[in-house]
């Protein structure tokens, strides 16, 4: 070392190198996670090996129980990427908009839950190595702060998967506590939507296809506004950073 300094020869710092082979396998292993999510998201919301009807059919045959029954199988459903709409749109005609919406929402929490804890158990150790000590601090303080109205503002955000999202937030360690309330919050417009419209499937000019119409409208508009929002204070945060004195030098 001291010759190449003698020689004026700059040393190649090789300490990149050495940590490169460490991070492949948390590379790999969310390469793993990420295909798996990807290809249970098409056979479940794209090609849809289940059927529903069958599903609520034998949960319609539990009895006084079917509102609990249904919660659990939602939840679980949810979780594998049964769309959300299709599981509260269920849950309207089994229950009608008023049992059906608290049904949905108990879903929606269940559902957020299990993917959190799946998000974090696959994903977690490998999303803080990836990001090194520095920035899985920065961003656990981040979290700290503002995580459950993330949870709540992806919620408003048309078009994002909740199951998704929710193993995404497990993975970047969203406490349970914030995901379970965010998600109940966030939920609770299109929940009332979704139900609402499958209670009212037979009738489709009744008021409370457009009331809820009009719910999801102003829940897609609040969602759209949260997300400009989200994207410039993503943008701002990136501008400071290039800013930095670390970066001038």
């Amino acid at each position: 070392m001291a010759r190449l300094h003698a020689r004026g020869v700059t040393p190649v710092d090789t300490s990149d190198d050495e940590v490169k082979p460490g991070r492949r396998p948390h590379i790999i292993r969310l390469a793993v996670l990420a295909v798996f999510l990807l290809g249970l998201y098409y056979l479940i919301g794209v090609a849809r090996i289940l059927d529903l009807e069958d599903i609520r059919g034998a949960v319609a045959a539990t009895g006084p129980a079917a509102p609990l029954v249904y919660v659990l199988v939602s939840a679980v459903l949810g979780s594998l990427f049964v769309p959300g709409p299709l599981l509260a749109a269920g849950s309207g005609v089994l229950f009608g908009p008023v049992l059906g919406t608290f049904v949905t929402l108990g879903a929606t929490v269940g559902t957020a839950t299990i993917a959190s804890l799946g998000g974090r158990r696959a994903g977690r150790d490998s999303t803080r190595a990836l990001l090194g000590a520095q920035r899985a601090d920065r961003i656990d303080a981040l979290i700290e702060r503002g995580g459950l109205w993330a949870v709540v503002g992806q919620r408003f955000v048309p078009g994002i998967s909740d199951a998704m999202a929710s193993y995404a937030f497990g993975a970047f360690g969203v406490p349970l506590w914030q995901m379970m309330i965010g998600a109940f919050i966030g939920s609770a417009p299109r929940a009332f939507v979704y139900t609402a419209l499958g209670a009212s499937v037979g009738d489709l000019s009744s008021p409370l296809v457009y009331v809820a119409i009009a719910v999801w409208c102003a829940t897609a508009i609040v969602g759209a506004f949260a997300a400009h929002r989200g994207y410039r204070g993503w943008r701002s945060g990136r501008t400071g950073d290039g800013d930095s004195p670390e970066r001038d030098t």
